[in-house]
């Protein structure tokens, strides 16, 4: 009895704490559905109205923040980037992990001292190399920078360590080539290890705000986070369709982390035990 008390006394704690989590983003949801004049007067509006949108997806571009085309440029940086980190990722990994070479310890061990430093330490080099390049002010900008990570190259080298040898031996005697075997063997047995840094690297390059306002300055290439904070420098007033932005700016992630939820858990639990 004491301790169905004391468990439900537990949930109903962390039930609250959600409730208290997840609140801040519920009243910027129901505030980009509310009228403009009642958003910091009452919780629940008299009606709800998509004003707010349509200020994003039409009005706003006539103001030179062209919203819709500052999500499209999000989501293709995003997924880009996305995939050339997993791709990288897997590669390298899988050479540091089971590929018997000269330097295989040193190549590892400059991987986890790369991850020591913060990425902001490399920012006026990168800059310097994307000057020199040419890149300046277009999508290779945002993408060329991001597309190895070291802690992606970490994840995966770590979870091929502990996927047997055998599978690997048996695919070579099948005839498999070696990025057959890292695609068709590695890669699927070690899809939790692929969620946890799909879901990382998406919601990184999707939030990344320092690095696309410092080599772009076309907004038609800009992605949504940086055009939304130059709207609230300038238009802070449009606090309505600021919300609404805000709201557009969190749904790819909410999707992608539902998409990859049950490999993101796996991934999870596996670490925890």
């Amino acid at each position: 009895m004491m301790k169905t008390i004391k468990w439900t006394i537990y949930y109903i704690i962390m039930f609250s704490l959600s409730l208290l989590w997840i609140y801040p983003y519920f009243w910027m949801f129901l505030s980009s559905v509310k009228p403009s004049d009642e958003i910091f007067t009452r919780f629940l509006p008299t009606h709800f109205t998509l004003k707010s949108y349509s200020f994003i997806m039409t009005v706003a571009k006539d103001m030179g923040f062209p919203f819709v085309r500052g999500l499209l440029n999000s989501i293709f940086i995003s997924v880009t980037v996305t995939l050339l980190v997993l791709l990288t990722s897997a590669i390298v990994g899988y050479a540091v992990a089971k590929v018997k070479f000269s330097g295989a310890n040193a190549l590892f061990n400059f991987v986890i001292y790369q991850m020591l430093f913060p990425g902001f330490m490399f920012t006026v080099p990168l800059y310097i190399v994307i000057r020199t390049l040419g890149f300046l002010d277009s999508y290779a900008a945002m993408i060329l920078p991001a597309m190895m990570s070291a802690w992606g190259v970490f994840m995966f080298s770590q979870s091929f360590k502990s996927i047997p040898n055998e599978y690997i031996e048996a695919a070579k005697i099948d005839g498999a080539n070696f990025f057959w075997i890292v695609f068709k063997v590695m890669v699927p047995l070690a899809r939790s290890t692929m969620a946890i840094v799909t879901i990382f690297t998406f919601m990184g390059t999707w939030d990344n705000f320092m690095w696309p306002l410092i080599v772009m300055q076309d907004r038609a290439k800009m992605p949504l986070a940086v055009l939304l904070a130059m709207f609230n420098h300038s238009y802070g007033i449009y606090v309505g369709p600021l919300l609404a932005g805000a709201v557009i700016q969190t749904i790819p992630m909410v999707l992608i982390f539902i998409i990859f939820r049950k490999y993101f858990l796996q991934g999870i639990s596996v670490s925890l035990k």
